[in-house]
Parts: C-alpha cells; sequence; structure tokens
C-alpha cells in the first residue's frame, strides 16, 4: 500500500463523519502531491498491482540489455551495435526502431553517430541508469500495465565479461534499476532465466546466481515482487527445445527441483518457457517424452510463439487451435498456461537482411495484429494471464514503449510506428490488461484511442 503522509491521513480522518452508522467522507478542499501530479485529496487511493497473484495479469518481458560508452560499465555498446562488425554506426546497427528520447533527461541520453533527417545527433539511453528504467515503470504504471520478467540471461550472470569485471555486476545493477522502478511505481516484476547459450556443466551456477538474489540482495523481501499461488514466481526460459542446446532435459529437471524444494531457496512457482511445439516435439522442440517428467515438475507452461505466425488471421488460428489444446493439457494434468503475444517483428539491421526476405519482417498493421492475439486468446480462448513480448525489445522490433517516427537517416534503416504516437503500444496493451481482468467486454474490433493514458 503507498505510504500516506500524516497531514494527508489528519485530514482525512477530520473529514470523516458517522451519520445514522453509516460512514460517509468529506473530501477537504485542499490538494496534495502525488507522483508529480497535484490532486485532490479524497481523489488518492492506493494503486499498487497485487503482487500475489498472476491471475488477470499482462506481463512484459523486460530485457534491460541496453549500454553505451560513457555509462559507466565499461562494455561499450551493448545490443545497439552490429554483432557482426561489433560498430554501432551508420550502416551498422543491431536495433530495428529508435527509441523515443523526448522525455528523458540530459544525463539519460548518449550521442551516436547517427543522424536525423534535420542534422541532429540520434541519441539512446542506456538500461545502466536508474532514471531511464524507472521512468519505464512510470510508463507501465500510466498505461496500466502490471508488470516484468526481468530477463536475466544465465550465460551473462556466470562470466567475466569483456572489461575484466563480471558481468553479473551489469546485470545486477540493472534488476536493482527495475526494482526501484516496480517500488517506485507500484508495478511488479520476477526473475526470468534465459538459458540460451548454457552448458550443461555450469547449470549449476543457475542455483548459486539464485541463492546469491535471494540471500544477499533480499529479492524476496521486495513488497514488488511477483507471487502466484502463495509462492514467488521465478520464470525459466529455453526449456524443451531440441538438439541445438548445449544442455538437456536432465540439468532443467534438477534445476527446477532446486526452485521447487531446496529447503532454503526453492519453495516457488515455476513458470516454463518452451517451444511453440513442446506437445509434438516438432520443428525446433525435443521430443514430448524426453522433456515430459520437467513438464510435469512446473507449475505454469508458456510456449513461445514470437515469429510463429505473421498476421491477424494466423494468430486467431492459432489461439483457436495449438494454444488452446495446450491450454487443454494444462488443466488437465494440474498446470496453468501463460500464452505470449508480441506487436510485430523485425531484424533487418541485426541478420543484415534486406527488405526482400520473407522473415526480415512481420507487420504490426496498426495494432490489429497484436489486438487480435489478445481477444482471441482472452475472448475465446479462456487464458487468465499473457506474457508480453517485449517491453523493450529493439533489436527484433517487439517492443511496445515508445519510440519514434522521427528515427535517424542513412545507410541504416530503421521501422517506425507508421504515423501512430510514439505510446501507441503501450496504450493499447493497457487496454488489453483492462479486458484481460475484465473489467471491459473483448471484442474483434480493435479500440478506438480517446485521449489521456490509460483512459
Amino acid at each position: 500500500m503507498k505510504r500516506i503522509r500524516a497531514s494527508t491521513l489528519a485530514g482525512v480522518v477530520c473529514g470523516l463523519l458517522l451519520v445514522g452508522g453509516a460512514i460517509g467522507w468529506i473530501v477537504p478542499n485542499r490538494i496534495d502531491v502525488m507522483d508529480g501530479r497535484r490532486v485532490p485529496i479524497g481523489s488518492i487511493e492506493p494503486t499498487r498491482v497485487d503482487a500475489s497473484s498472476l491471475t488477470g495479469k499482462v506481463m512484459c518481458g523486460y530485457q534491460g540489455w541496453f549500454g553505451t560508452p560513457g555509462d559507466g560499465e565499461g562494455r561499450g555498446w551493448r545490443h545497439y551495435h552490429n554483432p557482426a562488425t561489433r560498430q554501432f554506426t551508420p550502416g551498422h546497427a543491431s536495433i530495428e526502431f529508435w527509441p523515443d528520447l523526448s522525455e528523458l533527461g540530459q544525463h539519460e541520453r548518449f550521442d551516436t553517430e547517427f543522424r536525423h533527417a534535420d542534422g541532429r545527433v540520434a541519441q539512446v539511453f542506456s538500461s545502466a541508469v536508474r532514471d531511464t528504467v524507472v521512468r519505464h515503470f512510470q510508463w507501465m504504471k500510466e498505461y496500466g500495465i502490471d508488470g516484468v520478467f526481468v530477463q536475466r540471461f544465465a550465460t551473462e550472470v556466470t562470466k567475466q565479461g569483456t572489461s575484466g569485471k563480471p558481468m553479473a555486476e551489469t546485470v545486477n545493477r540493472i534488476l536493482d534499476n527495475c526494482r526501484a522502478g516496480a517500488e517506485q511505481h507500484d508495478r511488479t516484476y520476477a526473475v526470468m532465466y534465459d538459458l540460451s547459450g548454457m552448458k550443461s556443466e555450469r547449470m549449476s551456477l543457475v542455483k548459486d546466481d539464485w541463492r546469491h538474489l535471494v540471500k544477499e540482495m533480499g529479492i524476496l523481501e521486495d513488497p514488488a515482487y511477483q507471487h502466484h499461488s502463495g509462492r514467488p514466481v521465478v520464470s525459466v526460459w529455453g526449456v524443451g527445445f531440441g538438439e541445438d542446446r548445449k544442455y538437456g532435459a536432465k540439468e532443467v529437471l534438477e534445476l527446477i527441483d532446486f526452485f521447487k524444494n531446496d529447503p532454503e531457496y526453492g519453495g516457488l512457482t515455476v513458470i516454463l518457457g518452451t517451444s511453440t511445439h513442446w506437445r509434438d516435439g516438432i520443428r525446433d522442440a525435443g521430443a514430448f517424452a524426453t522433456w515430459e517428467p520437467v513438464y510435469r515438475i512446473a507449475d505454469i507452461i508458456s510456449p513461445w510463439t514470437v515469429g510463429r505466425y505473421r498476421d491477424a488471421r494466423q494468430a486467431r488460428a492459432y489461439a483457436n487451435t495449438r494454444a488452446r489444446e495446450d491450454r487443454a493439457w494444462c488443466i488437465a494434468n494440474g498446470k496453468e498456461f501463460m500464452p505470449v503475444v508480441f506487436p510485430g517483428f523485425g531484424w533487418s539491421n541485426l541478420k543484415n537482411l534486406t527488405a526482400e526476405d520473407p522473415d526480415v519482417a512481420i507487420d504490426r498493421d496498426g495494432g490489429r495484429f497484436l489486438w487480435a492475439q489478445y481477444d482471441a486468446h482472452i475472448r475465446d480462448g479462456g487464458v487468465k494471464m499473457i506474457y508480453q513480448a517485449m517491453f523493450d525489445e529493439l533489436d527484433e522490433g517487439t517492443h511496445i514503449f515508445k519510440s519514434t517516427n522521427d528515427p535517424p537517416i542513412g545507410e541504416s534503416k530503421f521501422q517506425t510506428y507508421a504515423g501512430l504516437p510514439s505510446d501507441y503500444y503501450l496504450w493499447l496493451v493497457g487496454e488489453a490488461s483492462r479486458r484481460l481482468r475484465q473489467e471491459i467486454v473483448s471484442t474483434p474490433d480493435l479500440p478506438v484511442r480517446s485521449s489521456s493514458p490509460g483512459q
């Protein structure tokens, strides 16, 4: 619950009248300050997201992996530079869109060699700057988005960086930024381990990292840490995939068993991020018989669907067939189901693809593509929780946060929101969240925006 100033509390108490056994409220004719806005006393209500359950929540993935020279981490460009050339210069980039920095302070802006059409120096942000991350959580609050899964790449927390410092120092700093943002703006968060690139013999280091988060950093003491079914939540992504992984079901099963049953650090609700085809064992999925013991020990199944369908029709077909069957399996086996939705996709810069390549992008279609996914899952699929990919993923163009329609020009080509406001997808996800919470009945038609955030 929000902390209320003593003067505010006194004013409210003085305005309480007991009339005929009924309780009535007189709102004093004063104003107070809440989150930088002057509002009448009496209109202030607790707004903290309920961290006790995932039911009725849209949770975004939060990469938090963007870094710049000069951000204090000593690691140079991170997730802005082209991975093949290691450069972030015109013609060499990994991001597909350009972030909107119009609300950021000068200390949050970092110059690049890119230029806007009017000659201005194009600037970017760093996830290592606390004020920037806290602002992202402010946006979540303004638009009614519940919280995030903070991505924690297993390879990063177990290796040294090129600067000689443990990479975990940066990762922990960004996690602390998210903790501050969630606390300040009454959102929730939980840790998501991404096992991509992990080797089987190093999997035990993930357990060590979790011990550090709990014992040394005290994350489970945060009121903002997300729980479900009476237990703290942890998500493990990269489960049930095929032979290209350097770990298997045995190592993952041991990790999940630790999260659930360790006497000191266990007792968690475990979400598994797995393949779209996890039950069939086809395409990028491993054999179901091999991974079934892992699925059965977990609590929530969340198949990864980014790029698996390309338009609204295909999205609805997925939700009404495969996703519905996945959910039925989960219900029959005492599990819960958390589908993934995404606004669009693109990686022309990341993969050095041309516009003619059929896999270069998935059109956002003015929000209709994303809305079709939400509506099908909520209205037809009966789901109770949804994973939004992603809040800040500029590399693959799945982000929903503010990006500009005035990106740099030149050798690197950047997508835009096609004239829609920079906050459009924040607003749209907020609208979907209200429908998931059953505050509004979902309909197939794309919502029409009124005016202010969250309205």
